[in-house]
Order: structure tokens, then C-alpha cells, then sequence
């Protein structure tokens, strides 16, 4: 099992967010993970990359079986675990070619590799600016900056193909994109899916699911996964609104 997530209790500033939330994800799966606003997904994506500022009080997280909740940020991603933001950061003055060399090599020194040569390293670029239909002129710039929000997503799925991580964390990667984005962005996805890898997807509408066709869809209300089902659920979803799961909940 590469993820396993038991009876998780979070806070922010003393706020229970997640209630219990219990969550298995297996090599070569895609998890959606579904809900209103409020209802602590993207806290979810954040404590399991290592975010500071929340308080895990009860609970594990488990990636390939050990125990990561002591782990830093830096090395959840050096043992293979990305987070795709919701909002990308810009970091002006940082080449993408830099960023992306520097993020490789220290993966590689941690696994007690040797830097990426660069003819590897240059050739490695060029075969996932294909694979992800992302133009030259981004990955010439400083990483983000200047970006719009669609060209910021294009980008956060480069950096996932170039790093090609285990566990890929989608936070809300389809919030602010139009049809054409979006097609780029979840065929990017599909085409780095393998056996050995994993993706779970944090989003509000159904519409990204017509691309990225997931394995499980989980439910998240009031901190807690209330329903899992196929990707019929979330056609479900659309047609009904996350209302109907609240009145079944609650009955």
C-alpha cells in the first residue's frame, strides 16, 4: 500500500478541521477526493506533504509503510510525494531549467545518486515539455512568474513529469482553467499514470473527472470521508449536489 491515512485529527489555531479521516491508496490508483468548500481537502493535501501550522492530534500517515509525520517537506518530496498547489507560488529570478536541475539532483543525492549529467538532463526536458504540451517559452522563464493561471498549472504538471514522483497530491488543479488547460493539464496526468505510481485528485466539480477518470471518489463534509464509490459518484455529484449526502448523514 503506498498511502494509508488512519483516523486522522487535525487543527489549525486550535480549529478541529479533519475529523477522522481514513484513507487507503494503492500503486497504480487515482483517488478523487470531493466536497464543498470548507470541508478540509486542501488541509488534507497539505499535512500529507508536511505544510507547517497543523496539528495533528490523533492519527497516522503512512507512506510505504513508515510513519511520516516527522518527516520535513524536503524529504516527503525527496521520498516521492508532490503537491500540486492550488495557487503556484512565483519565484522571480529562478530559472525553470535551474529549479528543475537543482530538484533532481538533490532527489538523486538523497537516494545517493550522482547529479543528473546535463545531456540527460536536457534531454530529460525536452521529452516532457512534449509529453505535457507545454511551450518552450514557460520553461525559459523564471518558475511562475508572469504566469497566468492556466500557463501556473501547465507548469506544476512539467514539474511533476520531470520529477516523476510516487504520489502525486492535485490540489484544486483545475480551478481558474479553460477547456483548453484543462485538456492539457489531465492528459498530462493520464499519460504519467503507471503501475508504480499513484495520483489523488482534490477538487470541487465533476468536470475534471470527464478527463482523468478515477479509480475511487471519496466524499469530505465537516472533516470527515462520509462516502466512497466509483467514478459514478461523481456523476452523481453533478447532478445532485452535495446536499443530498448531507440529508442521507444526518438522517
Amino acid at each position: 500500500m503506498l498511502l494509508q491515512i488512519k483516523n486522522l485529527h487535525v487543527s489549525i489555531n486550535g480549529k478541529e478541521i479533519l475529523r477522522g479521516i481514513n484513507l487507503e491508496v494503492n500503486k497504480g490508483e487515482v483517488h478523487a477526493i470531493m466536497g464543498p468548500n470548507g470541508t478540509g481537502k486542501s488541509t488534507l493535501a497539505a499535512v500529507i506533504a508536511g505544510k507547517d501550522g497543523y496539528e495533528i492530534s490523533q492519527g497516522e500517515i503512512l507512506y510505504n509503510g513508515k510513519d511520516i509525520q516527522d518527516m520535513s517537506p524536503e524529504v516527503r518530496a525527496q521520498e516521492g510525494i508532490f503537491l500540486g498547489f492550488q495557487y503556484p507560488v512565483e519565484i522571480p529570478g529562478v530559472s525553470m531549467t535551474n529549479f528543475m536541475r537543482t530538484s533532481l539532483n538533490e532527489i538523486r543525492k538523497y537516494h545517493g545518486e550522482e547529479p543528473i549529467p546535463a545531456k540527460e538532463f536536457l534531454a530529460r526536458m525536452a521529452e516532457k515539455k512534449e509529453l505535457v504540451e507545454i511551450n518552450s517559452k514557460l520553461t525559459n522563464r523564471s518558475v511562475n512568474e508572469g504566469f497566468s493561471g492556466g500557463e501556473k498549472k501547465k507548469n506544476e504538471i512539467f514539474q511533476m513529469a520531470m520529477l516523476e514522483p510516487k504520489l502525486a497530491i492535485l490540489d484544486e488543479t483545475d480551478s481558474g482553467l479553460d477547456i483548453d488547460a484543462l485538456r492539457i493539464v489531465a492528459n498530462g496526468v493520464n499519460k504519467l499514470k503507471t503501475n508504480e505510481n499513484a495520483t489523488v485528485i482534490i477538487t470541487h466539480y465533476q468536470r475534471l473527472l470527464d478527463y482523468i477518470v478515477p479509480d475511487f471518489v471519496h466524499v469530505l463534509l465537516d472533516g470527515k470521508v462520509v462516502l466512497s464509490g466509483g467514478k459514478e459518484l461523481a456523476f452523481e455529484l453533478e447532478e445532485k449536489g452535495y446536499d443530498w449526502i448531507k440529508k442521507e448523514t444526518e438522517a
